[in-house]
């Protein structure tokens, strides 16, 4: 992971710093016509990823997501309402997507599903659709007065990692906007928000992976106060007699989806854009491709396995 330390000056009154944030590569680029206001609207923008990181990583035993899960079965637990508001929008997108997403997927046994190169044979299908039992958005009550979450059952276990870069995206903009930023990008590892435009007018231009060559765009596109993200099997993924199976598991079944390479969704908002691509890789392309040309204000990019593109609606690549 190629990461810069600085904040450095890309073109006339562009900067931009990378770094690790949430596990991932972030990149967040500001239009500023001043160095160090633009290196003081960054590191704001960079303190509030991390304090979103801090509610919902599951790898601090101390955060708010720990300790709902590990509650589960026993008790309410106390959060911000931050993070009440946030599962509560993801319980709308599980039922718009018949429950594609669901936050409680983090019940699935990881021992299963590692991904790595020991992985020689799939679980069978008994022992799949055991696995993901558990997997239920519908046993995740919150009590939004209160601000209290509880899992149902005990076992349960929420994550975000499906939305949570998304949120984080969009929050950062939200604050560069608060600060005066009236033109910029956050790329949360891929799952981007652009607003405004180049200082030179033109809209910000950004790539559509390519699922055979991830440092290679497959397409590019214009876009201006929207938000791209892309979920697709060539980050992780196993090959077992000679198929590819993507680290995407199907909570009804326990097994990982087969048949798209890449799902990317533009929307105006990086959290649904986020939280609905890895939903249309479980549905597949006829399910989700109707699904998504119902909804005002998303669009959809598929690339299938024999890299074919199919697009939604009113799209329009390069």
């Amino acid at each position: 992971m190629e990461l810069e330390n600085e904040i450095v000056c890309l073109a006339n009154h562009v900067y931009r710093k990378v770094l690790k944030l949430m596990g991932n590569r972030f990149e967040l680029t500001v239009v500023s016509d001043n160095p160090s206001n633009a290196a003081d609207h960054i590191n704001a923008a960079i303190n509030e990823v991390r304090r979103i990181e801090s509610l919902f990583t599951t790898y601090n035993d101390n955060s708010q997501t720990s300790l709902i899960n590990r509650n589960a079965g026993i008790q309410p637990v106390a959060v911000d309402q931050e993070v009440c508001e946030l599962i509560l929008r993801a319980e709308k997108i599980s039922r718009i997507t018949q429950g594609a997403f669901d936050l409680s997927y983090g019940s699935v046994d990881k021992s299963l599903w590692n991904f790595d190169k020991n992985m020689k044979t799939l679980p069978d299908r008994v022992t799949a659709r055991q696995m993901v039992r558990l997997i239920n958005y519908r046993n995740i009550r919150v009590d939004i007065n209160r601000h209290e979450v509880m899992l149902l059952e005990k076992g349960m276990r929420i994550g975000f990692g499906g939305i949570g870069k998304g949120y984080a995206a969009e929050k950062a903009k939200q604050l560069l906007q608060q600060r005066g930023v009236n033109s910029g990008i956050v790329n949360a590892a891929g799952d981007l928000t652009a607003w405004g435009t180049q200082p030179d007018g033109i809209p910000w231009t950004v790539g559509i992976a390519d699922p055979d060559s991830k440092h290679h765009p497959f397409s590019y596109l214009n876009i201006s106060n929207q938000a791209i993200a892309t979920s697709g099997n060539y980050e992780k993924y196993v090959i077992i007699d000679g198929k590819k199976y993507s680290h995407t598991i199907n909570p009804k079944t326990g097994l990982p989806v087969t048949g798209i390479k890449s799902v990317s969704i533009i929307s105006t908002n990086a959290e649904i854009a986020d939280a609905m691509a890895t939903p249309v890789m479980i549905m597949g392309i006829k399910a989700g491709m109707n699904m998504i040309n119902q909804i005002k204000q998303i669009a959809c990019i598929i690339i299938d396995d024999h890299n074919r593109l199919i697009t939604s609606d009113n799209i329009k690549l390069q």
